[in-house]
């Protein structure tokens, strides 16, 4: 298992499946967890988990929820599109 962390900045208020409530515009950490596909005659991974960091609006500064969810649903709202 190898997690890579990125960050997204998001131009645009945007909302997940995942979250009750619209998030802000800002700059996000994201997780992006891959197992190794064993068999093959090369290194290849995929993709199992996508977390996102999200501020929580309650309890103290600096604190965050991390919640999976769906990469392509991400992709677009990064994009600012509507999921689909």
């Amino acid at each position: 298992m190898r997690t890579t962390r990125e960050t997204l900045t998001f131009d645009h208020p945007f909302s997940l499946t995942a979250v009750d409530k619209i998030q802000p515009a800002g700059t996000y950490a994201v997780d992006v967890d891959e197992e190794l596909i064993e068999g093959l005659s090369f290194l290849a991974y995929r993709r199992v988990a996508t977390t996102i960091y999200l501020p929580l609006h309650q309890g103290s500064h600096g604190s965050v929820q991390a919640v999976r969810v769906d990469p392509l649903e991400l992709a677009a709202a990064h994009q600012g599109r509507p999921s689909a």
